[in-house]
């Protein structure tokens, strides 16, 4: 009826969205869904950043702020970076958004000409590719497996590299395998850049706090790329405040003027309640989050446990955000309970109309072997959605 622009028609909707509608879908006509699929911790916000919000509400913030920040907010993410990654910014550096996708999307539309490739190591989050063609870029996928623990290696990076390449984007942790790189792993990628100074790369760390392995690393902390990374974090995960939306960059002066301008002619500045909010959350010492981190890692244990006693998954165990990445290619061609699981859509669907349980195919990731669960879900739920799949399975 109507004639939608190229551009919408082409996008696809992102799978963990909807997923997490069908689910909602579901429970509305009473069924029992166990929701696995979606990336939010099942935490509260925690009060002294609550608490924070009702006092900037009471002091009457309520006017539209600037479009990069708040100063305050930006001096808090400059302090926060020095401290949890020793990167030196100054305010002209930094830009807060309305969450951390639009951060990304920021710097795919100042970055990208038609044409530009920008490589993506599988799996990468769901909306890195549309956010990349929207930008009228290529996304250039570079396939890892389970058997590599889903890193991409220099080799890889080497070969995927061509005169078109503009950016490499990557997350770590990963959402949706959970990998985290060492520096010692980002260095040796960072040796493979140097010899390819035009190229830009996207840091997504979102998951930084969510680490079960040790000191996270930023590529930005290599004095030789420091100056081509854009580092992209947010409070969504850490600190449950999915629905705060707010997200932000620390980048090359130049690129976060444009991320600014861009912004400012498409939302202007992020939510006055919530940037007063984060101010408090980003000040304060990580040990106040540490109860969430502490529960996400033993979900982790309890949910690599049980599927490991599971027939069919082959599993890496994550080493932080909160997700497990099954390779469920042993499943392809089999018929369980009348359905046909041709790959792993058709596997995740058996689990949603089967076992009631929801999860991601990891087509939505670029993996098209696997599917994601979700351990921001509590043991009883989890526990649960093991026991359902374990039964729907062997009862073919």
């Amino acid at each position: 009826m109507y004639n939608l622009s190229d551009r919408i028609k082409s996008m696809s909707t992102s799978q963990t969205l909807a997923m997490a509608a069908k689910t909602r879908e579901l429970k509305a006509e009473g069924k029992d869904i166990i929701g696995l699929s979606l990336g939010e911790p099942d935490f509260n916000t925690p009060d002294f950043i609550k608490e924070a919000a009702i006092k900037a509400i009471n002091d009457n913030y309520n006017s539209y702020t600037p479009v990069d920040g708040y100063v305050e907010l930006k001096d808090a993410i400059i302090h926060k970076f020095k401290r949890d990654n020793a990167l030196t910014y100054d305010r002209s550096q930094i830009v807060v958004s309305t969450g951390a996708k639009q951060s990304l999307a920021n710097v795919a539309m100042v970055m990208l000409n038609p044409g530009d490739e920008v490589i993506l190591p599988c799996p990468y989050w769901v909306s890195y590719a549309e956010i990349v063609k929207l930008a009228e870029g290529i996304p250039i996928e570079v396939p890892t497996s389970v058997e590599s623990d889903f890193k991409m290696t220099p080799q890889q990076l080497e070969a995927a590299i061509t005169p078109k390449t503009k950016m490499l984007w990557y997350s770590s942790p990963s959402n949706p395998s959970g990998m985290v790189y060492s520096k010692e792993e980002l260095r040796a990628l960072a040796d493979v850049l140097v010899k390819h100074p035009d190229i830009i790369v996207v840091s997504d760390e979102i998951y930084e706090h969510i680490n079960f392995v040790g000191d996270h690393a930023s590529m930005a902390q290599f004095e030789d790329m420091y100056d081509r990374v854009v580092t992209v974090n947010g409070v969504s995960k850490a600190f449950a405040m999915t629905g705060w939306r707010i997200g932000y960059i620390g980048a090359p002066a130049e690129i976060a003027r444009a991320c600014n301008k861009m912004q400012g002619q498409i939302t202007s500045g992020a939510n006055c309640i919530a940037q007063r909010a984060v101010i408090t959350a980003l000040e304060a010492p990580v040990s106040k989050i540490q109860y969430m981190i502490d529960r996400f890692k033993s979900r982790r244990k309890l949910m690599v446990d049980l599927l490991s006693d599971i027939p069919g998954f082959q599993i890496t165990e994550p080493e932080g955000a909160f997700y497990v990445f099954p390779d469920v290619s042993y499943f392809f061609g089999k018929t369980l309970k009348g359905h046909q699981i041709n790959d792993a859509t058709d596997f995740s669907m058996f689990l949603l109309e089967e076992a009631l349980v929801a999860t991601v195919t990891g087509d939505a990731f670029g993996s098209p072997n696997c599917i994601r669960f979700s351990y921001a879900a509590s043991e009883s739920e989890i526990e649960e959605a093991m026991k359902r799949i374990k039964n729907a399975i062997s009862e073919n």
